[in-house]
């Protein structure tokens, strides 16, 4: 999985990237076909918002928090993301399951 991190009025520091790292590897133990991942994270003013697009067969997935605290922030939006992977997951498993079993035809 590729990570790229853009900051908008702030600075991406070594810590805050290796933060982001660290949790959305935590997506990768539900769902290990995740090509890409874009995180931008922006201050304005007092609130911290953390915006990411993740790149998954199939699909793409979009999520954003906003917080008084960055860290918070990409807490938030990691939560949201881990949720629509599972959701996503379990579309794939059940579109196979979705149609009715095919019944053997009577004999005469």
């Amino acid at each position: 999985m590729q990570i790229s991190v853009t900051g908008q009025n702030i600075d991406i520091t070594p810590a805050i990237r290796a933060y982001v790292e660290e949790k959305f590897v935590r997506l990768e133990r539900h769902f290990e076909h995740m090509t890409n991942v874009h995180v931008i994270l922006r201050v304005e003013r007092e609130r911290h918002r953390a915006e990411a697009s993740v790149h998954v067969n199939k699909a793409d997935l979009f999520a954003d928090h906003e917080h008084s605290d960055m860290y918070a922030a990409i807490d938030g939006l990691v939560d949201k993301l881990d949720r629509q992977v599972k959701k996503h997951k379990e579309r794939l498993q059940d579109h196979r399951r979705g149609a009715p079993p095919k019944k053997a035809p009577e004999p005469d």
